[in-house]
Formats: structure tokens, C-alpha cells, sequence
């Protein structure tokens, strides 16, 4: 069976526990010719101002839509979720964790470019999607892209991240495949989205732009504290913390 590989982005009424999914955007690789899905959904959850402000998605612009579970790009996402497919997403737990709201239960091989690209570029000062678009200038090839795949580009907007995402993947590989020869890019990217992140440095709190070996010699009381106390301390900044302080 051909291998498929989905890049994937939502746009949502907001980041709460109760936001929903209002917009779904995706590409399928893997065949000769790309399938493209881009759907708007209506929603019980109304959409809040700060979303709005992000992707420009108006309440008009979703009204007499059909639900996010009853539409054909999700019931094709249901099709597509095998474990020999692989799903790519910038942040993938945000929109993996919005898609479980509509009952998706990921099967596939998960990329997340934001773990990959805080692997391999760890003294980058942002991660952000659209940071590395113009870091990249991908912003240059997207038109092209875009004029290709029949796509509008708009930032912010599901299908049209999806399509920098594109671009940036590839961008990916070909450092993978400098940083990692005799590695396969794709399997690299898997294993780097499931590989703690070792943090350098604080960028919140008193210590803020102080690297954790140096809090460590000075303070080293704080960092235990962090680990005993803080209940929502990041997954990797726990790993990182005890791997400074030799735990």
C-alpha cells in the first residue's frame, strides 16, 4: 500500500478546552496528483474576538455550515487515518487535541515541524511557522505553489499554512538529511517529534535569559522546586531540568 502523508492545519473559535474546530485544511502526498481539502464548519462555540483577529473567520462566514464531523474533508481524514500514513502538523498537539473533540482517534505516524524545527534549530530566537517563512523566504516559492495547486494564499488561514507548511517541509528534509546521513528524512522527523527537547536557557521568570546550567550552579534549590512544585511545567522543561541537575 502507498504511503500517504497529510499536512495538516485547523482554524478554531478559539484555544480554550470548549473551542471547536471551524475551519479544516489539508494536503494528501503521496499519489501523482495532490488531494487538496479545505472546509469551513458551523459551530455551537461562537467564535471569540482574539481567533477572530487571528484567522478572519466571521461568524457569517460559517453560518448554514455543516458540522465538522458530518463533513466530507473530515470523513476523508477518517479514511486516510492508517498507522502507514503519516500526519503533519506545525504544533501538533493543538490541533490533534481538536480534532479528538470531534471524536479523531490519530492512528498515523505524527511529524510535528515545531518539535523538529526546536531540534535542529535550538538557538533560533522564534519556531513559528510564519517566522520561517520569512526566514526561508518560502514566501517566494508560495505563489508559484499556490498557482499550481489552485490555492489563495491568506496567513492564518488553514489551507494557506498548509501550503507553507509544504514548502517548509521540504526545507526540513534537506537539513535532515545533511544533519542525519544515512537516516531516512521522514522516520528522523517521527523520532525527533517524540524526543524531549534538552532547553538552554529560562525565557520566563526571575531567571529569565538565564541558561539553566548557570541557575543550576547558582541555584540549583529552584530548579528542584520547579520540578516538585509547578504541576503544569512543560514536558521538556522538566527533562531538561533533570538532565542539568543529573536526575
Amino acid at each position: 500500500m502507498i504511503k500517504k502523508y497529510i499536512i495538516l492545519d485547523t482554524e478554531t473559535t478559539g484555544t480554550g478546552d470548549f473551542d471547536r474546530i471551524i475551519q479544516l485544511g489539508y494536503m494528501v502526498l503521496g499519489s501523482k496528483e495532490i488531494e487538496i481539502h479545505n472546509e469551513f464548519f458551523s459551530s455551537n462555540v461562537p467564535i471569540n474576538f482574539a481567533a477572530m483577529e487571528v484567522h478572519g473567520i466571521t461568524p457569517e462566514m460559517i453560518e448554514g455550515k455543516t458540522a465538522c464531523k458530518e463533513s466530507i474533508s473530515y470523513k476523508r481524514l477518517l479514511e486516510l487515518n492508517t498507522p502507514e500514513n503519516y500526519l503533519i502538523i506545525h504544533n501538533a498537539p493543538f490541533d490533534i487535541g481538536m480534532l479528538e473533540k470531534e471524536g479523531f482517534k490519530t492512528q498515523m505516524k505524527v511529524i510535528d515541524t515545531l518539535r523538529v524545527a526546536k531540534h535542529i534549530f535550538p538557538d533560533e530566537e522564534a519556531h513559528r511557522l510564519q517566522y520561517f517563512r520569512y526566514k526561508m523566504e518560502l514566501y517566494k516559492e508560495e505563489q508559484k505553489e499556490a498557482d499550481t495547486l489552485g490555492i489563495k494564499i491568506k496567513a492564518h488561514d488553514a489551507i494557506g499554512d498548509v501550503l507553507v507548511l509544504k514548502l517548509f517541509l521540504s526545507k526540513l528534509k534537506e537539513i535532515i538529511l545533511n544533519q542525519f546521513p544515512g537516516e531516512n528524512p521522514v522516520e528522523k522527523m517521527v523520532d525527533l517529534t517524540a524526543t524531549p527537547i534538552l532547553i538552554k536557557s529560562f525565557n520566563f521568570g526571575k531567571y529569565k535569559g538565564k541558561t539553566l546550567q548557570e541557575v543550576a550552579l547558582s541555584d540549583a534549590g529552584y530548579l528542584r522546586w520547579m520540578l516538585t512544585n509547578m504541576e503544569n511545567l512543560d514536558d521538556d522543561m522538566r527533562y531538561s531540568i533533570n538532565t542539568i541537575l543529573g536526575i
